[in-house]
């Protein structure tokens, strides 16, 4: 039988019991947060499951399902495994692993604004698949951010059965939604709270603790010209090489919606990385003809 967290309980969506602001910039991209709310995250499961822990030999973590970017929660998990493995070490016990469930496919709709049953419809049409070998009769433990219908542990209970993979399982999230009466879109909410413009995500991907995951690569290669344009011109060389390394990675240039941006992205930086090797020929001319 599965187990579960959660460290916030969400009972009225007026009412919210985490910071709205630093969720939101952690589901963009912000690891300051992700930092924050694992250690948060860490104390309240410890508390509740330490005895449960020290007992095990063996112990896998696992963030949601991703193919090559890493989802927000991806970031939440490894923090999370740093602080889980002090504990251990502290304990004088082995260190945990961190696993991986592989999915194959993407969407473009967002996952956010969905009722329990378009999810589940939008989701039962992914490939996953993960390794038996690796994780049959382990101690394994699965971090999500939020949990609001379900959907992402029906899921994850589902890939497990088809692979008959035994062991013991507990679900962990930040945070969760126990009203029924509150409608699933209020994830859109907590997601969008803090970005609610075009300079508000390069405020955050112009932090020192961003990184790409999957919700913002996808939310900026749906974007219209005017708005695709401004985040190119306002984050840096290395911040638009990564953008279109992690596209490439993720097999994003192979959804339709996605190509023109991609291919705007790709054209930009060749065009960039030209416009640089004439200029520096240009001047290594000038300087050898002034001596």
């Amino acid at each position: 039988m599965n187990k579960r967290f959660s460290l916030h309980k969400i009972e009225n969506e007026f009412d919210c019991p985490f910071d709205e602001t630093g969720y939101s910039r952690f589901k963009f991209g912000d690891t300051y947060y992700a930092k924050s709310f694992a250690k948060e995250l860490f104390d309240g499961f410890i508390k509740e499951f330490g005895k449960e822990i020290l007992a095990q030999n063996e112990i896998i973590l696992f963030p949601s399902p991703y193919n090559s970017i890493p989802t927000a929660s991806n970031f939440l998990c490894s923090y999370f495994k740093e602080h889980l493995n002090y504990f251990l070490f502290e304990n004088s016990r082995a260190g945990c692993i961190e696993g991986k469930i592989h999915r194959q496919q993407t969407y473009v709709q967002d996952y956010g604004n969905m009722s329990f049953e378009e999810r589940i419809t939008l989701i039962s049409n992914d490939t996953y698949y993960i390794d038996k070998s690796f994780v049959d009769g382990k101690f394994c433990i699965f971090i999500d951010d939020i949990k609001i219908t379900g959907s992402h542990e029906k899921t994850v209970d589902r890939i497990l059965k088809e692979y008959n993979v035994n062991g013991e399982f507990i679900f962990v999230y930040f945070a969760e939604l126990i009203n029924n009466e509150i409608h699933p879109k209020i994830e859109n909410h907590y997601n969008y709270y803090r970005i609610k413009t075009t300079q508000d995500l390069i405020e955050v991907m112009n932090s020192e603790h961003f990184r790409f995951n999957t919700r913002i690569t996808k939310f900026i290669l749906l974007m219209e010209d005017s708005d695709f344009e401004q985040i190119y011109q306002n984050i840096s060389e290395q911040r638009r090489e990564e953008m279109l390394h992690w596209a490439i990675s993720n097999n994003y240039h192979q959804v339709e919606e996605y190509q023109k941006n991609i291919i705007k992205l790709k054209d930009k930086i060749q065009w960039q990385l030209t416009y640089k090797k004439d200029k520096d020929k240009t001047l290594t001319l000038q300087n050898s003809q002034s001596v």
